[in-house]
């Protein structure tokens, strides 16, 4: 497989932000942290942390999406950490957060921002999203707030996650009263989670420019193959996961077992011909980001950018996937 990087760079919806079309999830950086994500992830040491974005930053990635809800500032402070480590300024790369609504009105998100200016130490923030669609406010609010933040120079751009077709809508016409796009739409989506294609949110985003930032791109890790091959390994995830995954492992068998088989043609493995599929089958329109708790798996998501599955490839894994 070719080290050369095949796909270019993308723009995060109607910005003029560029990434390229795999970035680094930084959810598994929350362990150690405060809260529910802090607790579902074991504590990773700064050297590994340090090492893991290196590896992400060599293989061509330059984007990095973390939140306030990945461990309470714990993951934007080891992300700033680990971009120092590297040689990194504000300059060589794209930093995206989100901000935590529940229980929360549009008014804490000018109040919030400082602390995460504060953990993210020197690199600001190029896109700053809602995390969910849950909170007291409505998305007008919360978009009028967030565009105030974009006008003090606190962020460059705008974003959401988790929100529907209509709740899309309403947050993309908020925005352009103010004369600003809405950059993205975070959803969950892979070959085993199709459901965005159905329910309009795909459909919608296209529509009106947004980006769409496909996380949980291997089903919790179903479509790296391993636990077909070793259903015990199930046992070993955190219930949150493994909740997710149960009933999942026999649908995709063969699934998994055709993307071994393309996996070959380009020396890659299955999980990076998943990825390879998510940022090729709809064009620019969809970007990634696969989180990472070690070198090789920052490599290997990286890795995935070297090669491109044929017309032939991709629909052949559309058809397996559609029962998903």
């Amino acid at each position: 497989m070719t080290t050369q990087l095949q796909f270019s760079r993308r723009t995060l919806g109607k910005t003029n932000i560029m990434v390229t079309p795999i970035g680094l999830g930084m959810m598994e950086f929350s362990g150690g942290g405060s809260g529910m994500i802090g607790s579902a992830f074991p504590a990773i040491d700064q050297a590994e942390k340090n090492a893991t974005v290196k590896a992400a930053l060599d293989g061509g990635i330059n984007w990095f999406d973390t939140a306030e809800l990945y461990g309470g500032g714990t993951s934007e402070a080891s992300l700033s950490k680990a971009l120092k480590a590297a040689g990194k300024t504000d300059q060589d790369v794209i930093v995206a957060t989100k901000w935590w609504p529940l229980l929360r009105t549009a008014r804490n998100i000018p109040i919030t921002i400082h602390d995460r200016i504060r953990y993210l130490d020197g690199f600001s923030i190029s896109l700053y999203m809602v995390h969910q669609p849950f909170s007291f406010s409505t998305p007008e609010a919360e978009m009028n707030a967030m565009a105030d933040l974009v006008e003090a120079g606190k962020i460059r751009s705008v974003g959401i996650s988790n929100f529907n077709a209509e709740q899309m809508r309403r947050a993309h016409k908020a925005l352009q009263k103010r004369g600003l796009p809405l950059a993205v739409n975070q959803v969950r989506y892979s070959l085993v989670d199709r459901s965005i294609e159905k329910n309009g949110i795909l459909d919608t985003a296209r529509e009106l420019g947004v980006t769409i930032i496909a996380y949980t791109p291997l089903g919790s890790g179903l479509l790296t193959g391993k636990y077909h091959k070793n259903p015990e390994l199930l046992k070993q995830k955190h219930f949150f996961w493994r909740s997710r995954m149960q009933g999942n492992i026999e649908r995709s068998r063969k699934l998994v077992e055709t993307m071994e088989a393309i996996g070959s043609n380009y020396g890659a493995t299955p999980a990076q011909v998943a990825l390879n599929w998510l940022i090729s089958f709809n064009g620019d329109s969809v970007v990634t980001i696969p989180g990472a708790t070690k070198v090789k798996q920052a490599d290997e998501s990286a890795g995935a950018m070297h090669f491109k599955l044929s017309d032939a490839e991709l629909s052949q894994l559309d058809e397996l996937s559609k029962v998903f």
